[in-house]
């Protein structure tokens, strides 16, 4: 099993920035892929950005891109997601996931609020 805690959601007016923390415990492999999504109210849960343990390969969603930066796993098994220039469009609850693969999603978190106010 592995478990899974994000950190750092709040209330920012549009513009700012939040960085977003995922601390990784448990049984936690090198060959995981972990991954940022989130759930905007009233809609489903979407792919936000993944990236391999490593680092050496991300994604990123388009309505995200240029804005959000996702790193790789630290040496204290945490993950991060940067976000710059919010929107209120951003408002969601963002969710931390573990997978074998980019398509494979085997572990979540409990999720983070993120509010951005006009």
């Amino acid at each position: 099993q592995v478990q899974l805690v994000e950190s750092g959601g709040g209330l920012v007016q549009a513009g700012g920035s939040l960085r977003l923390s995922c601390a990784a415990s448990g049984r936690t492999s090198s060959r995981y892929v972990m991954g940022w999504f989130r759930q905007r109210p009233g809609m489903e849960r979407e792919f936000v950005a993944s990236v391999s343990w490593s680092g050496g390969s991300t994604y990123v969603a388009d309505s995200v891109k240029g804005r959000f930066t996702i790193s790789g796993i630290d040496a204290k098994n945490t993950l991060y997601l940067q976000m710059n220039s919010l929107k209120p469009e951003d408002t969601a609850v963002y969710y931390c996931a573990a997978g074998s693969g980019f398509h494979t999603w085997d572990y979540w978190g409990q999720g983070t609020q993120v509010t951005v106010s006009s």
